[in-house]
């Protein structure tokens, strides 16, 4: 069983998400992120902003602008194996922070597709994390090895 996020509005986010096969907001790009709670073990449900960087889908973790990280960053950080849903699809997917210059540029394309990414930035002390997903099974670098 999947629990969404508890913020009213991101909640009512997924519900239209759901009900819209992924179109909640024309003209956007959202995704549905999942993650396993750190402590529970539960699954965590979230709405996030998407670019797109080649095969790989890049969210950011910027909490509009508060100065700790969101819960579902944390969780990642804990586990980084995740589930994706973009439109109907639903996909298993491994997460890993962006550094440095690459971080740096796919920062600009997450402003670029959400300009009020830039003001979150303005409001918070701490770095808002870059955060890439790599479609399991796609053969990118980014995906660990099996155990």
């Amino acid at each position: 069983m999947v629990s969404d996020s508890p913020n009213a509005w991101v909640a009512e986010h997924i519900r239209r998400f759901v009900a819209t096969g992924g179109n909640a907001r024309p003209g956007m790009n959202d995704l549905l992120l999942t993650t396993r709670g750190r402590r529970s073990g539960k699954s965590r449900r979230t709405a996030l902003v998407y670019v797109r960087d080649g095969d790989r889908y890049v969210v950011a973790a910027s909490n509009a602008g508060a100065d700790r990280h969101p819960f579902w960053y944390l969780n990642l950080l804990a586990d980084p194996r995740v589930a994706v849903q973009i439109g109907a699809e639903t996909f298993a997917a491994t997460a890993r922070t962006a550094t440095g210059q690459e971080r740096s540029r796919l920062w600009e394309l997450m402003v670029a597709a959400m300009p009020s990414y830039e003001e979150y930035r303005k409001a918070t002390s701490r770095e808002i994390p870059v955060v890439i997903l790599t479609a399991a099974g796609s053969g990118h670098h980014d995906e660990p090895a099996a155990p």
